[in-house]
């Protein structure tokens, strides 16, 4: 008889960890010499955020990162990815760095130096300095010039500490999402398809920027990457058919981000699709955004189901009003998207390593609780997608590790605090945290580095 504890093992170099956001926990928004972001502006336009929360003290995690570390700690989580505030090192996004704000993360690495924790640090998780966004944010090249000189900095800062970086998250989030529609992402605006499009080639110019600053100051162990969230496919059925029409539909859905950083060039059909709105490049952009990277890091939370229509096409499936989710109305539950996104990035855009950076479940959950929250929605996810991605580890696809989102109850953009992702409760009055079942459900994951 097999021994069940060798079920769902996992290599013992596998990585585990959680991941956070600055905007998110931090708090503190206008202290030590922070400036504005897009998200604190944002944040005070009536409508814009559920309940009207703002980010001003969120997890106040600013003021108590020693007893989230500890947490940590405790769970046995070795590995802690988190991300730097812009406008805590430059206020404005420009001139003079902020001593306080450099001081702040050195006081971080140092607390989870103390605990052997190891930070992988993303350089931007949407928080721009709101007086680049007045003039003109990510429509201008002075924001790339200006993220250039930010990155630059935090490297050479803090490079003989972070040896792990990601220079952008999703930043189909912080530029269509938030530029092309007019929400739900920070600062809301609707612009034309040809300034959108400007938009992106801007974005991973700044990506670009990113790895040459790591290049050049993080030292010769350092390893840089970006953190994307594709339009994942699954097929309806795991026949040749199926699965040559999600490839297909995978690749066309996601040649606006990784494929140039991948490939050095923009693919022609993605040129084609855009027509006269085609984004503007100079000479020398696209040796800054095709420089190798280290590894693809992937958030992964949902997929479209595909089948192959008569003719072969790709046919995105249509979802049942009742089909299963979590607490938000986006967050289909898809545990097969863990197998297959990272198998389509592996054959598709031949990613040889790749990280899990963001996967969780967000629920309506009590604002206050008494003892252990029993989340076992939470844990059934974890278990459900953990396992799908052992079996992607099974088939060859080289994922290295894995990060939950995500550590504790916080500021979930446009959804404020009523959408909780946490594996920690937070009483956002009182600030109390309270591990829930999945905490523990986690911990054992990592302790026993196997899906149980």
């Amino acid at each position: 008889m097999k021994n069940p504890r060798n079920a769902f093992l996992f290599p013992k170099s596998f990585v585990w960890g959680v991941a956070t956001a600055a905007t998110q926990i931090e708090g503190a928004a206008f202290e030590g010499g922070k400036g504005e972001s897009i998200w604190d502006r944002y944040a005070r336009t009536p409508g814009k955020i559920a309940c009207g929360d703002t980010p001003d003290v969120a997890c106040d995690h600013y003021h108590r990162y020693e007893e989230d570390f500890a947490l940590l700690e405790k769970m046995g989580v070795r590995n802690y990815r988190m991300s730097i505030a812009w406008p805590r090192i430059f206020p404005t996004g420009e001139g003079a760095p902020n001593a306080r704000g450099i001081e702040f993360y050195h006081r971080l690495f140092d607390s989870l130096e103390r605990r052997n924790i190891t930070p992988w640090v993303t350089m931007f998780h949407w928080d721009l300095p709101q007086a680049l966004e007045d003039q003109g944010g990510w429509r201008t090249r002075g924001t790339v010039n200006a993220f250039a000189r930010y990155a630059e900095l935090i490297v050479r800062e803090y490079g003989a500490r972070v040896k792990n970086w990601i220079t952008l998250n999703e930043a189909v989030c912080f530029t269509v999402n938030a530029y092309a529609n007019g929400g739900p992402k920070a600062p809301g605006v609707k612009e034309t398809p040809r300034i959108v499009n400007q938009i992106c080639h801007h974005a991973i110019l700044c990506h670009g920027h990113g790895v040459r600053a790591v290049r050049k100051w993080g030292g010769k162990d350092a390893r840089v990457g970006l953190a994307e969230a594709l339009h994942g496919a699954v097929p309806l059925t795991e026949t040749k058919r199926d699965i040559e029409a999600a490839q297909a539909w995978f690749h066309a859905e996601n040649l606006r981000f990784l494929d140039p950083i991948v490939r050095g060039s923009y693919a022609p059909a993605y040129l084609r699709a855009c027509g006269k709105d085609r984004p503007r490049c100079r000479r020398g952009d696209f040796s800054l955004i095709g420089q190798k990277i280290d590894f693809v890091g992937l958030n992964i939370y949902t997929a479209t189901f595909i089948r192959a229509g008569e003719d072969g096409r790709a046919m995105p499936m249509p979802w049942p009003a009742d089909y299963p989710r979590a607490g938000l109305p986006w967050l289909r539950l898809v545990p097969q998207a863990m197998y297959w996104t990272p198998r389509f990035t592996h054959e598709v855009f031949g990613v040889k390593t790749i990280y899990v950076t963001e996967n969780g479940c967000g629920h309506r959950e009590p604002a206050t609780v008494t003892g252990e929250l029993p989340d076992l929605h939470r844990c059934e996810f974890m278990r459900s997608y953990l396992r799908e991605l052992h079996r992607a580890l099974q088939d060859g696809v080289p994922v290295r590790g894995y990060f939950h989102w995500s550590l504790m109850d916080n500021f979930e953009w446009s959804d404020g605090y009523g959408a909780r992702f946490g594996l920690v409760h937070v009483d956002f009055h009182s600030q109390r945290r309270t591990p829930k079942l999945s905490a523990r459900y986690y911990a054992t994951v990592v302790t026993e580095n196997r899906v149980p």
